[in-house]
């Protein structure tokens, strides 16, 4: 049975912690997803959170990326899109999830963590791809696993690790009731972030959260 699966590597094991490490609240959506080479993989990426000047200063010095090209602003005042070369060292990951015959659905990136969503024609598959990661050296964290059929999403784009935090967090303490009990000062304190990263990171979430609900017609349809 085909499997759809979500699971998260740590940052430093793929690639652009460097970068993450200088821009802690920076965050990363990928518009393109290409399986050509090494250094043709997740090329397309929407970068959040920090100054088209500070993103570039930070790519430039990233010892993964081999090199980078500016291509456009988006709808808000901080976000770009991004051609990334990735280095030889993001490999290990891609190579053994397309060895197996993996496809990579969608992807995203927080400060500690990469969150992909993959797609494997059969669960014996998927069973072989997850210890030869761990013996290769990288740390997997599998959040979801789902037969897939026609029903199945295909195309819906990944929260973030910080994403799926924010918005949890959110709803745990009640800033999404009714009066509301927490502000979104205090929410950005409860989560140690800025008021203004925190709005950025709840609206783009809702966004995906809303897309995933506006494309699918009825939970009952998903297979669990």
């Amino acid at each position: 049975m085909t499997m759809v699966t979500k699971f998260n590597v740590p940052i430093e094991d793929v690639m652009l912690s460097e970068t993450f490490s200088r821009l802690p609240e920076l965050q990363i959506r990928v518009k393109r997803i290409v399986a050509d080479g090494s250094t043709r993989i997740l090329p397309l990426v929407w970068l959040t959170g920090g100054s088209k000047r500070e993103i570039e200063a930070a790519l430039t010095d990233d010892t993964s990326v081999e090199g980078f090209r500016y291509l456009l602003q988006g709808d808000e005042d901080s976000e770009w899109l991004y051609h990334l070369e990735y280095g030889a060292d993001s490999e290990t990951l891609f190579s053994t999830i397309f060895a197996n015959d993996g496809t990579i659905l969608d992807a995203a990136c927080s400060a500690s963590t990469w969150t992909f969503r993959l797609l494997f024609p059969d669960r014996s598959l998927l069973s072989e791809t997850v210890p030869t990661l761990e013996d290769q050296g990288l740390h997997v964290d599998i959040t979801q696993m789902m037969e897939a059929d026609r029903k199945v999403d295909l195309t819906t784009t990944t929260l973030t690790e910080a994403q799926e935090e924010a918005i949890r967090a959110a709803y745990e303490l009640g800033y999404y009731d009714v009066p509301r009990r927490l502000s979104l000062e205090d929410l950005a304190t409860e989560l140690e972030i800025s008021h203004q990263a925190l709005s950025e990171r709840l609206r783009r979430a809702n966004k995906v959260l809303a897309s995933e609900r506006i494309d699918e017609p009825s939970r009952n349809d998903v297979v669990h």
